[in-house]
């Protein structure tokens, strides 16, 4: 018999689904918008309420009112950043924007959770993991402005540029995780010393063959690195179901290392966890996978249209686990903030958002030449070159009468 007979014996006997059957899969409505699941870690519930967790409550035991005032703080000044570029954005001002709109906790959360030894690697959209490391938001505007490539100095900040390049900053990371490691900083017990690394990307990243070749390598080399996936649901348009089979922490089973998940939307929750997976990598215990479980209120960025792809249904069920509500509704049934708190707050954003227009509006566009700086550490003979080469070709439209 052929194989064409087999296939076709296959097709009637129904040991292979019809077209039909597969374009009914792949355009299947998406399912109703999870909580998590019991297995999610969650220290306030979405209306405010405090709840016990045995394995995580001690390493949010010490925060004091300031602590928390200071999440709070965080929560909303970096909101109202992000609000104010995406303003700038559809006024012509920037380039596009990636909004972290409904993510605000699980980068505060993991941001506060760093020692100033620790480096972070991030996508394009940790503005608020960036405004933890005392990046001036500003930079972040001038990149995409088309000003500057960044901005800030890494090693300053220990906060990796930002990366375009889907996943690839997972690699990077992971190898100077290595590089920590071989560099004696990792568990020695002195706590000014011993340093991790943190990764950040998303849910459709995971897929990428970067994310699992880092996953590998971090296993295997027992690197101190924790990969800190914020699952928002949605990567650009494709949700999780056409992403995965099981919920993405679990698969770092698969590559040897300890996976959790954790509302992305409480702040609480993800501090505590990030900070027990960055104490076990700063100890020597190797890797961990966070997934912070949260949601794209906003667009992927402000070329793309999310009404195209979900239902509005499914951004007001989100809106209810909002993570700045869920803290100052913590705040105020704890007495742990006033209303005079919560106004000094909303004015210091209001303050911060002008300056941030301000400061957008009236960056200096950079010299043309000045895209050859900073591509190496020391003077480059072949970019000094293109440089003199590029300077006589510019300066000859001058000469010429040009334009």
């Amino acid at each position: 018999m052929s194989d064409n007979a087999v296939a076709s014996t296959g097709e009637q006997a129904g040991t292979r689904p019809a077209e039909d059957d597969v374009l009914a899969e792949l355009t299947a409505p998406v399912p109703e918008v999870g909580d998590g699941g019991p297995e999610m870690v969650q220290l306030l519930t979405p209306e405010g309420q405090r709840v016990e967790n045995a394995e995580y409550d001690e390493y949010v035991k010490d925060l004091t009112d300031e602590d928390l005032r200071g999440f709070y703080r965080d929560l909303v000044l970096i909101r109202r950043v992000d609000a104010e570029a995406t303003a700038l954005q559809r006024q012509g001002e920037l380039g596009i924007w990636a909004s972290l709109l409904g993510q605000e906790a699980a980068q505060v959360g993991s941001g506060r959770a760093m020692r100033p030894q620790d480096y972070a690697f991030p996508t394009y959209r940790e503005h608020g993991v960036a405004w933890c490391r005392g990046v001036d938001p500003l930079n972040l505007l001038g990149l995409f402005r088309g000003v500057n490539h960044g901005g800030w100095d890494p090693n300053e900040k220990n906060f990796h540029l930002y990366t375009i390049v889907i996943g690839a900053q997972t690699l990077h990371a992971t190898g100077y995780a290595m590089g920590i490691q071989r560099d004696g900083d990792v568990g020695t017990g002195d706590a000014d010393r011993d340093a991790a690394v943190i990764a950040y990307f998303g849910d459709g990243a995971s897929a990428q063959g970067d994310v699992n070749e880092a996953f590998v390598y971090a296993a295997v080399n027992n690197a101190p690195v924790v990969f800190f996936c914020q699952n928002n649901q949605w990567a650009i348009s494709e949700p999780n179901e056409r992403q995965t089979r099981i919920p993405l922490y679990q698969r770092a089973r698969g590559f040897g290392f300890p996976g959790v998940r954790v509302d992305g939307n409480d702040v609480l929750a993800v501090y505590a966890v990030a900070k027990q997976a960055l104490d076990a990598a700063r100890s020597g215990q190797g890797p961990t996978f966070v997934e912070a479980y949260t949601y794209r209120m906003g667009a992927h960025t402000t070329s793309d249209d999310p009404t195209k792809y979900r239902v509005s249904a499914e951004v007001e069920v989100w809106k209810h686990r909002d993570p700045i509500e869920r803290l100052k509704s913590y705040l105020v049934h704890t007495a742990k903030a006033d209303q005079e708190f919560f106004d000094a707050v909303d004015t210091e954003a209001d303050e911060l958002a002008a300056h941030v227009r301000e400061g957008c509006l009236s960056m200096p566009d950079p010299t043309p030449d000045s895209m050859f700086d900073h591509i190496y550490v020391e003077e480059h003979p072949v970019v000094e070159a293109e440089r003199r080469e590029f300077a006589e070709y510019h300066a000859g439209f001058a000469t010429e009468g040009g334009h």
